[in-house]
C-alpha cells in the first residue's frame, strides 16, 4: 500500500506542476507579444519545452505502474527517454529561432513595455515557485530532477524582473535581447547536458555511479571465487540499473555454497538503483594447473 500511495503522490505532483507550467506558458506567449519582449518570448519557448517534458513525465509515471509485458520485459520506464528526446528537439528548434530574433533585436533595439515585463516576471516567479515547492516534496528521482528544472525557471524570471526594473528606470532597450540571449544559451547548455545523459543510456553505457573494475576485484576477493567474467551493466532509464555477471567457483563450492556466494555478490553492489541483478554461478573447468588458477585470480 505504501508503494501505491507514493506512486499516486508522485503522479499528483507531476500533474500539478504540468498544469501550472502549461497555464503560465500560454500567459507568457501572450505577455511576450504584449510587452514586445524577446526575453519573455525566449523563456516562453523554454517553458513550452518544460510543459512537454512535464506532461510526458506525468504520462509515463502513470504508464509505468502497468509493469512488465512479454514485449516490454523491463516495463515502460525506458519510454520516458523518448519524452526527454522529443523535449530536447523541441527546445533546440525553438531556441535557435529565438536566438536569431534576439541577435537582430540586439543590433536594432526596440522599446519594450518594462512595466508589463515586471508584472509578468512577478507572476512567473509565483507560478514557478509554487510548482517548485510542490514537486520538491516528492521522493522520486523524477520529481527531484523536475524540481531543479523548475528552480532554474524561477531564477530566470528573477533575472527578467531585475532587467525590467532597470529598463523602467533607464532607457536601455538592449538589455531585453541581451537577457534573451543569456537565457537561451543557458537553457541550450542544459539541453545538451541532458541529451548527453540520454544518449549514454541509449548506448547502454555503464552507469557513472558504478565502478565495474572495483566490483570485479571485490567479487574475486570472496572465498571460493576463482574468477569473474562477462560482467555487464547498463541503465534502463537513467534511474533504474541492470547488472549481469558470471562467477566461477570450485566444483565443491557450487554444490553447497552457490546461494551464499550469489548473495555476497549482490551485497557488494549496495546501490538501490540496481533493480535487476543476475549472478550466474559456474563451476571451474577441470583443465588447468593450480598455478594457472592463481594467475587468473591475480589478473
Amino acid at each position: 500500500m505504501g508503494g501505491e500511495h507514493s506512486h499516486s503522490h508522485s503522479s499528483g505532483n507531476l500533474k500539478l506542476a504540468f498544469l501550472l507550467n502549461l497555464t503560465f506558458t500560454l500567459i507568457e506567449f501572450a505577455g511576450g507579444l504584449w510587452t514586445n519582449s524577446v526575453a519573455i518570448l525566449s523563456d516562453a519557448v523554454h517553458d513550452l519545452g518544460d510543459s512537454i517534458s512535464l506532461g510526458l513525465a506525468w504520462y509515463f509515471d502513470r504508464l509505468s505502474k502497468h509493469g512488465s509485458t512479454p514485449k516490454d520485459t523491463y516495463g515502460y520506464a525506458r519510454y520516458s527517454l523518448l519524452g526527454g528526446l522529443i523535449t530536447g528537439i523541441v527546445l533546440i528548434a525553438g531556441i535557435g529561432f529565438i536566438l536569431w530574433n534576439a541577435a537582430q533585436r540586439l543590433l536594432d533595439p526596440q522599446e519594450v513595455n518594462a512595466t508589463g515585463m515586471i508584472v509578468l516576471a512577478v507572476v512567473g516567479v509565483i507560478f514557478n515557485g509554487a510548482a517548485v515547492l510542490r514537486v520538491r516534496k516528492g521522493e522520486s528521482l523524477t520529481e527531484k530532477v523536475v524540481s531543479w528544472h523548475l528552480l532554474e525557471d524561477t531564477l530566470g524570471w528573477i533575472a527578467v524582473l531585475i532587467g525590467a526594473a532597470v529598463m523602467a528606470v533607464w532607457e536601455l532597450p538592449w538589455i531585453d535581447p541581451a537577457l534573451s540571449i543569456g537565457i537561451s544559451l543557458f537553457v541550450l547548455w542544459n539541453v545538451f547536458r541532458n541529451l548527453r545523459k540520454f544518449f549514454e543510456v541509449f548506448l547502454q553505457r555503464t552507469p557513472s555511479t558504478f565502478d565495474l573494475p572495483a566490483f570485479e576485484t571485490a567479487v574475486k576477493a570472496i572465498p571460493e571465487v576463482i574468477d569473474v567474467h562477462d560482467t555487464h551493466s547498463w541503465s534502463i532509464d537513467g534511474e533504474k540499473h541492470v547488472l549481469t555477471t558470471h562467477v566461477v567457483v570450485s566444483p565443491a563450492a557450487i554444490a553447497d555454497q552457490a546461494l551464499l556466494i550469489k548473495s555476497q555478490v549482490k551485497n557488494l553492489i549496495g546501490d538501490k538503483a540496481f533493480e535487476h541483478i543476475a549472478v550466474e554461478i559456474e563451476a571451474q573447468e577441470k583443465t588447468g594447473t593450480e598455478s594457472e588458477v592463481q594467475k587468473r585470480r591475480q589478473d
